[in-house]
């Protein structure tokens, strides 16, 4: 399986390709603010032809550019259900301090074809099977990806793509609207820490880690791994 990506943009955000192989068809995740040059760029590199855009969440430095890729490559974009409205309304993903720096007024609408994505589904595409897990706390609707190749099955470290769920030594903000530290807590413990040591980590800001990486040194997740008998977080 090849993976690729590179960070785009003035907040920096990750921005990946995922295919069987090079020349082959694959799906891009989370194309952010000025990601469409590079994209192409990387795309010729490895003579990749994209299929769909995956989104991790609804935060516009993860979509900025999905309505020129996906129109421009007639291709849909995936996104969870409770993030969609973002696509076309970036302004309800910030806070008003954010907001006030964009004037109130963010541009942007939906790609021409969207597609909508739920917890537990398995996506084919590109030659592909990518898992959702709905991991809401970022967002309402915010999801980690793990793509797995039938050539590749059983074979290698798991691949986590984790959006701005966790990060190499943080996780995701929850203060800004729709997030929720409870419910991130949850998703970092249910979806995130059932994984193994070696699964690797790629977030949607900064360097690539690993769960067991995180498990022994991320402040955030120190006691997520046995919480105790009944009781919630």
């Amino acid at each position: 399986m090849l993976v690729a990506g590179f960070p785009a943009g003035s907040f920096q955000t990750n921005c990946y390709v995922v295919a069987s192989g090079p020349g082959e068809a694959c799906v891009v995740v989370d194309p952010g603010q000025d990601a469409v040059e590079p994209l192409d760029a990387l795309l010729a590199e490895h003579r990749l032809t994209p299929v769909a855009v995956l989104l991790t969440h609804g935060h516009f430095d993860h979509t900025f550019s999905v309505t020129p890729v996906c129109d421009g490559h007639d291709i849909a974009a995936w996104i969870h259900p409770e993030d969609r409205e973002m696509l076309a309304d970036p302004m309800k993903g910030l806070s008003r301090e954010s907001a006030a720096f964009f004037g109130g007024r963010l541009e942007m609408r939906e790609p021409r074809s969207v597609e909508e994505m739920t917890d537990g589904s398995s996506l084919d595409l590109a030659g592909l099977t990518l898992r959702v897990d709905h991991t809401p706390g970022h967002t309402r609707g915010s999801v980690i990806f793990t793509p797995t190749s039938a050539a590749d099955a059983g074979q290698g470290a798991e691949v986590i793509i984790a959006g701005d769920t966790l990060f190499a030594g943080s996780i995701g903000r929850t203060d800004l609207p729709g997030g929720d530290h409870g419910q991130m807590l949850e998703s970092l413990r249910d979806k995130l820490l059932t994984r193994s040591d070696d699964a690797l980590v790629l977030p949607g800001h900064g360097a690539t880690t690993t769960i067991g990486r995180e498990r022994a040194s991320n402040p955030f997740l120190q006691g997520l791994d046995t919480p105790a008998p009944g009781r919630g977080l």
